[in-house]
This record gives structure tokens, sequence and C-alpha cells, in this order.
């Protein structure tokens, strides 16, 4: 990229906006190759991402071809055989819990709004179980996207160091939109990082925050369709003063 290219980039807010709102969580890539240069450059820009005293404590996991496709059948092996053997979940805990223990509204709703409006797209009816596991199994497929990536931070950091990865990562995504690319962050890698762990390298003292699939969407798929609602500005701003 010249400098010409980067400082009209810098100097043009509106760039920022549009990469921010055309940002979503695409279910559906296209086999088109990622060249590593462009994912270098992605990389390059988040890691102007803030952190606590500049600690920087992300660590990024690429991968692509035959480890990408390695992580694919092994974790897809595991999660057939959770549903085969619900007990077997025990043996796939997440590092941190993502989630609450407990919902509650307005939470609960919107995760429900979430997953009936995917699914109702998809026409997945309730108490499907059979489409609703297919259709969960294609995070570990990566949506079909050729390049995934792993972000940890090292285990040793405090929960802070969670909010600035979280940061960098929305750096990643934002651009890669400006590349062209759409991305899908993942959560449910977590569960299984021990599978992903020894193929990616990643360290005993090493936590997964989450994993993301990074590529050119497919337009033609019903469910890139699905973008969802954001709440209003004003219903979760409270000015003071």
């Amino acid at each position: 990229m010249s400098q010409l290219q980067v400082t009209t980039r810098i100097n043009d807010p509106a760039s920022v906006d549009a990469a921010i709102e055309s940002r979503f969580s695409a279910r559906a890539f296209l086999p088109t190759p990622v060249p590593r240069e462009t994912i270098a450059d992605i990389l390059r820009v988040a890691a102007r991402a803030p952190s606590g005293t500049n600690t920087q404590p992300w660590h990024v996991y690429v991968v692509h071809g035959e480890p990408r496709q390695r992580i694919e059948r092994e974790v897809c092996a595991a999660h057939d055989a959770i549903r085969a053997n619900p007990a077997l979940a025990g043996d796939f805990r997440e590092s941190y819990d993502y989630y609450p223990e407990q919902w509650v509204s307005p939470y609960i709703d919107r995760r429900r709004e979430n997953g009936w409006g995917l699914y109702g797209l998809l026409g997945i009816t309730k108490g499907d179980k059979d489409a609703m596991h297919a259709q969960h199994q294609r995070n570990f497929k990566f949506f079909d996207a050729p390049v995934g990536l792993f972000f940890t931070i090292d285990r040793v950091m405090g929960r802070g160091s969670l909010v600035d990865c979280g940061m960098f990562i929305q750096n990643v995504m934002v651009a890669a939109r400006a590349r062209g690319l759409h991305t899908c962050p993942q959560a449910a890698w977590n569960g299984f990082a021990k599978i992903i762990a020894p193929i990616i390298g990643m360290g005993e003292g090493e936590l997964m925050v989450c994993g993301m699939s990074l590529g050119h969407a497919d337009e033609t798929a019903k469910v890139n369709t699905f973008h969802t609602p954001r709440v209003a500005a004003e219903d979760f701003t409270h000015w003071v003063g």
C-alpha cells in the first residue's frame, strides 16, 4: 500500500464508518484464497488497538491448508461424539465463562431473537435437532472460509486483557472489511481448545479467547442475508450533566 493510500484512508473518517457498518457475521464463504500478505497487513493495522499500559497481550494463530482441514475434521468428530453421548461434554469445557450461568432479560430475549431469526431464515423448525446440530457444526467447518484465526492471551494476565484482546479482534474485523473481506468471530471454538492447541502450537500457558473465520463472503448464500438488529444508541446511553 502506498503512503498516499494510507494517508487517504487515515484522513477519511467515512471509510471507517463504512467498514464498521458493513460488517456482519458471515456464515458462508467462497473458497477464494486470501493472500498471506493481505492477512499480514490486516494484523499489522489491527495491532494499533489500545491495551492497558501497552501490554498488547494478544497472540494470533492463522490456519489454512492441511492444519485447517485437520482442525475441522477433529473438532467435527468431537462435536458429533458429544451429540451421541452428552456425557462427553464435560471433557470439552471452555477456559472461561463467555456467557452467564443464568440468563436474564433483556439479554436472553436478544439471544432468542438471534437464534430463531437465523433458524427461521434457514427453515429450521423448533425441535429439529438434526438440522440444528448441522447448522451449529458449520462453525467447525469455518463456514467454508479458507482461513481461520485463533486468538489467545496468556493465562497469567488479568481479565482486563480480555477487553484489550476484544478491541484487537474488532480491529481485525474492521481492517478485513476495508479490504473487501468478511469475518465471523466464533466463541464456539473455545470448548475444543485442547484439540486445537497441539495443531496450532498453542502453549499450555495460553487461554483461547475465540476463533474467527475470514475470507470472501458468498453473497448468494441465503444465510448471509441475516443481519442482526441493534439497540438504538439512545436506549443504552446515559447522559450525565
